[in-house]
């Protein structure tokens, strides 16, 4: 579980440096993003290693419906990561698509995983992405909305998300339990 928590911690002190130290990352110029892109992965890997190596400890027996819900709302998790919100029309004016995108990704994740390591992982990741979203209000207050995209657009990207979803379950079924049921 050690090797979990320094994943997490690797994977929000990558992503908090430019927040925190914005002075220090601008002086690193371009380098600060090697930088940053190589904790993030070191975090990762952390994280998936600490993770199946985790012991199996449930907290709760998330009932087999859950499953269904949980592919829905990956649907919506994937499509909010796609560039769909800069494009589209029906969340072109959204301010944060990729945070929330990624806090459905975890919500997902929690309502078929009631193990200790997976409440730990996915709420821990649920609320970094939260606390991104307000430190970002925060620091950049005076955000535009974009009032662009079109219909077309959005139906494009739903369907990749659709199938961006069977690629990855299918990813996921060859490391781990499948994400689809039967």
């Amino acid at each position: 579980m050690i090797v979990l928590i320094l994943g997490l911690a690797l994977w929000v002190a990558a992503h908090a440096f430019k927040r925190v130290m914005p002075e220090k990352r601008a002086a690193m110029g371009d380098s600060a993003k090697g930088m940053v892109a190589a904790g993030v992965l070191g975090g990762v890997v952390l994280m998936v290693f600490g993770y199946r190596a985790s012991p199996h400890i449930d907290l709760w027996y998330p009932p087999t419906f859950m499953v269904h819900i949980n592919n829905l709302l990956m649907v919506f998790a994937l499509y909010l990561t796609s560039p769909a919100p800069k494009r589209g029309k029906l969340v072109s004016g959204m301010r944060h698509p990729m945070q929330t995108g990624f806090a459905l990704w975890a919500i997902a994740h929690l309502l078929v995983n009631g193990d200790l390591a997976s409440v730990i992982l996915f709420g821990t990741l649920l609320i970094w992405s939260a606390v991104t979203a307000q430190v970002i209000n925060r620091a950049e207050p005076n955000w535009q909305r974009n009032t662009g995209g079109t219909y077309a657009m959005d139906g494009m990207f739903l369907v990749a998300s659709i199938v961006l979803l069977g690629v990855i379950g299918y990813i996921h079924g060859l490391l781990g339990p499948s994400p689809f049921p039967g």
